[in-house]
């Protein structure tokens, strides 16, 4: 037995580094059933932060039966129908009750035959609670998701929390391994537990004397750096197609990040038709978006890749200094002033007894009369929410 599945938390002290996603979790479990409750919790983060263990601490807390779906089972609607409807409507025989487990509800498209729509119709129909898993939720297919879910986050693991669950596993295995090398196992896990266990089982067990031997599978990660430098270099090769796959990144953020460094490497005609090129997958992205018509990501790789490094004539050299795009900090930074501002307007929402969507259109309002230091406290306005308003006094 792999120590991930031995050592795997069976109660919810036993997780370590996910204390407001337990808090929203224990909420979610205390309100199921009541009116105008959420049927279904979305578990979304990192790989390896937890998010299946969670489903399993969950069931095993309820007593409750686990009943899991893949994917090849919720794109057939025919066999949900038949079989898994009626397997989830029905009382367990041996426990309380039973969850739902959907896990890595990202590979399911939203126009099959099945596959979120049906996820959706589960959400709707079901009398027990649904536990759903994904890396990433923000995509566009996944609106009508997010809307009938309780959204739960899931963040990366501080590397001395992995250091301290390493160290407690470690013990109960009788094995040693010096605290420099845990440092650098937990570091190099990037926030991923699971990742961190097989890598100490497997140092543990086959005694190797570094950490730079051991076979690590996030080491062939492409840093969006080193895949830029290939290809706004280099000379268009076959390969190049295939870059991008291992680029911890999605595609809009790919684009973002060549889009802000072409103009880096290329002028003239050469810039003109690198840019030309990037237009034409973006004309293809959009038709995906749109029509689901998923055959257009092989377009869509080829001009990202192939394409702009053909739009060059031989190739460059020297170092180039390549940036973050200055879009996604502008759109991180829109999006935290927003939530701000959501907050803010949810807890005066709630203070005042008013709708919350009303709060928000209304906050030109009374923002003024709320930024005083008795009503800051009765709201128990945070520092970040507190400074927000005053620069909002500012505007």
């Amino acid at each position: 037995m792999t120590w991930v599945e031995k050592h795997r938390a069976k109660t919810f002290t036993e997780i370590r580094g996910q204390e407001a996603a337990l808090e929203k979790i224990h909420s979610f479990l205390n309100d199921f059933g009541k009116p105008k409750s959420k049927k279904a919790m979305l578990l979304h983060g990192p790989p390896g932060t937890g998010k299946t263990t969670l489903a399993y601490v969950i069931a095993n807390m309820l007593q409750s039966e686990i009943f899991e779906l893949n994917a090849s089972d919720l794109r057939d609607r025919t066999r949900l129908e038949e079989s898994l409807k009626p397997a989830i409507q029905q009382k367990s025989l041996f426990q309380k009750t039973k969850i739902v487990l959907i896990d890595e509800v990202d590979g399911l498209s939203g126009t099959d035959a099945g596959g979120l729509p049906v996820v959706l119709e589960l959400i709707k129909e079901s009398q027990i609670p649904l536990v759903i898993t994904a890396n990433d939720v923000w995509d566009k297919k996944f609106n009508e998701l997010r809307k009938n879910t309780e959204l739960i986050q899931l963040k990366e693991v501080s590397y001395r929390t992995i250091q301290d669950i390493l160290i407690d596993i470690l013990r109960k295995e009788k094995k040693f391994i010096n605290r420099e090398m845990l440092t650098t196992i937990a570091v190099k896990a990037k926030g991923d537990v699971r990742a961190a266990i097989n890598d100490v089982q497997l140092i543990a067990n086959a005694q190797f004397s570094e950490v730079a031997e051991l076979p690590n599978e996030r080491d062939k990660e492409k840093d969006i750096f080193q895949v830029l430098r290939y290809i706004f270099k280099g000379l268009p090769k076959e390969d190049m197609l295939e870059q991008f796959d291992d680029v911890d990144m999605s595609i809009d953020e790919i684009f973002l990040w060549i889009e802000e460094n072409l103009p880096k490497e290329y002028e003239g005609k050469e810039l003109a038709e690198a840019f030309e090129r990037l237009s034409k997958a973006d004309v293809f992205r959009g038709r995906i978006y749109r029509q689901q018509h998923w055959r257009f990501l092989l377009y869509e790789n080829i001009l990202l890749s192939y394409g702009i490094s053909a739009a060059k004539k031989g190739t460059k050299t020297g170092f180039t200094s390549y940036q973050k795009p200055s879009r996604i900090l502008k759109i991180w930074m829109t999006n935290q002033q927003i939530a701000k501002k959501k907050t803010i307007a949810e807890k005066f929402a709630s203070l005042t007894h008013i709708n919350k969507k009303r709060a928000l259109r209304d906050f030109s309002v009374y923002h003024h009369f709320i930024n005083t230091p008795e009503i800051r406290k009765e709201l128990k306005l945070s520092e970040e929410e507190m400074l927000y308003l005053e620069n909002y006094e500012r505007k």
